[in-house]
């Protein structure tokens, strides 16, 4: 049986301290939360998608290697079939449209 290549969502481990704030103060990305709790929501959809957790510190090197260097910045979701988003409003629609999940309201 051939196993369908699934869409791979990059996000940011969800606690880091941020060296150049001084490394003390421990933070999460906002926009990788609100991916993170769109998955949890809708654990049936999210079930179609690889998700990786990433750490903060750049080079980050699991994206470099599916998206490039240019492209470390987080969420992105890199597609089966070839291409990304790579920003959180294409992120979203790309989830509605490629995973059935509802849009987010304007």
């Amino acid at each position: 049986m051939m196993t369908m290549a699934k869409d791979t969502l990059y996000v940011l481990d969800t606690d880091w301290a941020d060296p150049a704030l001084g490394g003390v103060r421990r933070f999460y990305c906002k926009d990788c939360v609100t991916v993170e709790g769109l998955l949890a929501l809708f654990p049936e959809r999210a079930a179609g998608i690889e998700v990786v957790r990433v750490p903060w510190p750049r080079p980050r090197a699991a994206v470099i290697d599916r998206l490039g260097e240019a492209h470390q910045d987080l969420p992105a979701l890199a597609f089966a079939e070839g291409g990304f988003a790579g920003d959180i409003e294409s992120v979203l629609a790309a989830l509605h449209t490629r995973h059935g999940f509802p849009e987010r309201h304007p």
